[in-house]
């Protein structure tokens, strides 16, 4: 919301009857966390005092160092719409920080930021995001919990009365722009029961920001409708998987450095050095942008979900596509993204991976303007297009042989994310599952 002071903070108290203030972090699994204050302890907050216990939020750090503070960051100042009865809610998005008043590198936001000085440092001034994130809306019983029964079987762009969700995401818009959202688009998506809502470009922190309040809006509001609202990447099989494309461009002093009215395809050698970038370490980051067992099941072919290193300018198969929008609109949308993945995370090791493709000069192999997924492993091979890890476990591994993208992350998420995410492919290799049952008991 622009340039804002504390003494701005106190008297948007006053003028919007806040009773109560949220200071928001996020874990490094993309899950948002908040301790809830009183009015009365506003002050103490915005002078950097309140602290919590670190050692309860996973993958933060050990017991004995758990005293940490929370960092507002005032420029995300942010009354909710909804009601709370007695006086309003309020947030403020905080960095974490240790003790001894060093950033924890453990933070998500804060390490997003490590990853932006870096891009300033070369010589760039902005990085900035268009996010396309996608959901589900499924009916709640009558305990309020969610079923997998669908609220409606529309097809992408579909309307009412084939689309039922359609007054649930007019009122997601509506919410999404009284907090300040720029909404562009809302529409069903290509599966029953998916939707897409899509806001505008922001600077990559404030966009990664915006993520989360997005999802926010999002649950708060489909549970208002008795709907839940799930960002898992793959709920249903047979259909198609909820995706986040990423739609990145690199800026420096207002001009976007991506596009060049000469350059081939009107795109400067930035952004082809960028491309190279993302391509080489996707493999790498993979583990990060689709961070959960189920991520892999989107990605497959046949469901408009990459699974091929590659990129064109004209089709929608490969992994990397170049929009026709030229100017100011140049940018490179990453395809391979899910809705999962913790936005900070994701951005931070997209960004390294681009700025080590402009060091080191890469250019990227030739452009693919086939369908990937009608290709024969012989014209696979003949293009030099590899495939995406095909599970989490696979993706750890691509992870592990890429200290470019290890260094994205810093040591402490690095080790405490790759930890976490061998124990979930563990519990879910080990475990005996429907299908298995369905298939082999009778059989054997």
């Amino acid at each position: 919301m622009g340039s804002i002071t504390k003494e701005d903070i106190y008297k948007l108290v006053e003028e919007q009857n806040v009773n109560f203030i949220r200071l928001q972090f996020t874990d490094i699994f993309g899950m948002i966390k908040n301790v809830e204050i009183p009015i009365s302890q506003l002050e103490k907050a915005l002078d950097n005092k309140m602290m919590f216990d670190g050692s309860s939020i996973e993958g933060f750090v050990r017991i004995e160092e758990s005293d940490m503070y929370l960092v507002p960051d005032l420029h995300t100042w942010m009354v909710f719409p909804w009601p709370s009865g007695k006086g309003r809610v309020a947030r403020l998005i905080c960095d974490v920080y240790l003790a001894n008043g060093e950033p924890f590198t453990g933070d998500p936001r804060g390490n997003l930021k490590r990853v932006i000085q870096e891009m300033k440092d070369l010589g760039f001034t902005d990085f900035n995001l268009g996010p396309e994130p996608e959901f589900f809306l499924f009916k709640l019983d009558e305990n309020k919990q969610p079923t997998m029964e669908l609220n409606d079987h529309g097809d992408y762009f579909d309307l009412a009365p084939m689309d039922l969700g359609e007054n649930c995401r007019r009122d997601i818009v509506l919410e999404l722009e009284e907090l300040g959202f720029e909404v562009e688009a809302s529409h069903h998506e290509a599966a029953p029961g998916q939707h897409e809502i899509d806001f505008k470009y922001a600077d990559v922190l404030t966009a990664c920001d915006n993520i989360q309040t997005f999802k926010l809006v999002v649950k708060t509001m489909a549970r208002k409708h008795g709907l839940h609202a799930t960002f898992m990447p793959k709920p249903l099989y047979g259909v198609s998987g909820s995706g986040m494309h990423c739609n990145v461009s690199l800026f420096k002093d207002g001009k976007n450095v991506f596009f060049d009215k000469a350059g081939e395809r009107q795109l400067s050698v930035t952004a082809y050095q960028f491309m190279a970038g993302v391509l080489d370490h996707v493999r790498g980051f993979t583990a990060i942008t689709n961070p959960t067992v189920n991520s892999y099941k989107r990605l497959v072919p046949g469901y408009e979900a990459p699974c091929y290193v590659a990129w064109s300018a004209q089709n929608r198969s490969p992994l990397i596509r170049i929009p026709a929008s030229r100017g100011m609109s140049t940018r490179v949308e990453v395809r391979s993204v899910d809705s999962s993945a913790n936005p900070y995370l994701a951005m931070a090791t997209i960004l390294k991976a681009g700025l080590d493709g402009i060091k080191r000069e890469l250019q990227p192999p030739a452009p693919v303007d086939r369908n990937i997924y009608e290709m024969k492993p012989a014209e696979l091979a003949e293009n030099h297009i590899d495939m995406l890890p095909t599970d989490l476990d696979h993706a750890l591994i691509a992870l592990s042989e890429d200290p470019i993208i290890q260094e994205a992350l810093g040591k402490h998420i690095y080790a405490n994310f790759t930890d976490a995410k061998h124990k979930e492919w563990e519990s879910y290799r080990i475990t005996v599952h429907p299908w298995e049952i369905e298939r082999y008991m009778k059989m054997y």
